[in-house]
């Protein structure tokens, strides 16, 4: 349903380019070098719902399980050599020494075989051993440049997280709002992966100063992104 009131007035996205590199977004949120069978997500914010339950917000405590059974599937799906998080991949600096033994499990289900790189985050800027895998502050390969928080001013080849990436459309008379990668030429922020993790509106002013001129959300629809220009996204209602 979702895909049929995107396609008649959107572009399919499922490939894009960024400094020379064919990349490919993935409809789930993530993204997936071919060349280097590289897959990359953003912000999973695990033991979020553990967090809230700390100070008396009861949220059901399912979202890192969530979260790991897509992660699951996406690594299913590519079969990377490496998968890079880009960072609040935990919700707070003590959201390892909450993780259950059924989410240990799937951790080290998806470390087997691969490199699992994570990216230090503003919730998650020191190495959890529980996570294993490698800790790094920011990861260059060839032309790109992963990191956590999009660098100020231009840029090329930066792959980043953090603003949460939404994007507010209407459809057929309906409004439509999104998770979105949000991307131009030289950088590219994807949305984030977790299951409580929050979004910021594209034409929100800390997002649009990343880009200095035209940029696009490509919105993650259910089979497939759409590429929708910056000015035909709405602001959210206030």
């Amino acid at each position: 349903m979702l895909d049929e009131a995107f396609t008649e007035a959107s572009e399919r996205s499922d490939e894009i380019g960024l400094a020379g590199v064919r990349l490919v977004l993935d409809p789930a949120g993530a993204l997936f070098w071919p060349d280097e069978r590289l897959l990359v997500v953003a912000d999973l914010h695990l033991e979020k719902g553990s967090a809230f339950a700390e100070r008396g917000v009861p949220l059901p405590p399912y979202d890192t399980r969530a979260t790991l059974t897509l992660l699951t599937t996406l690594v299913g799906r590519w079969r990377p050599r490496a998968v890079v998080a880009l960072g609040d991949s935990l919700h707070d600096r003590r959201a390892a020494q909450r993780l259950g033994a059924v989410e240990q499990e799937a951790l080290a289900s998806l470390r087997q075989g691969r490199d699992f790189i994570w990216i230090a985050g503003n919730h998650d800027p020191e190495p959890a051993p529980q996570l294993g895998g490698i800790h790094a502050a920011e990861l260059t390969i060839g032309p790109l440049m992963f990191r956590h928080e999009p660098a100020a001013g231009s840029v090329q080849g930066e792959v980043a997280g953090h603003f949460h990436p939404v994007a507010r459309i209407v459809r057929r008379g309906r409004g439509i709002r999104r998770r979105c990668f949000a991307a131009d030429e030289g950088r590219l922020v994807l949305p984030a992966l977790g299951a409580y993790a929050g979004g910021l509106n594209v034409r929100d002013p800390a997002l649009e100063a990343l880009f200095a001129g035209a940029y696009a959300a490509h919105l993650v629809g259910g089979a497939r992104t759409y590429r929708i220009a910056h000015h035909a996204c709405l602001p959210d209602q206030g």
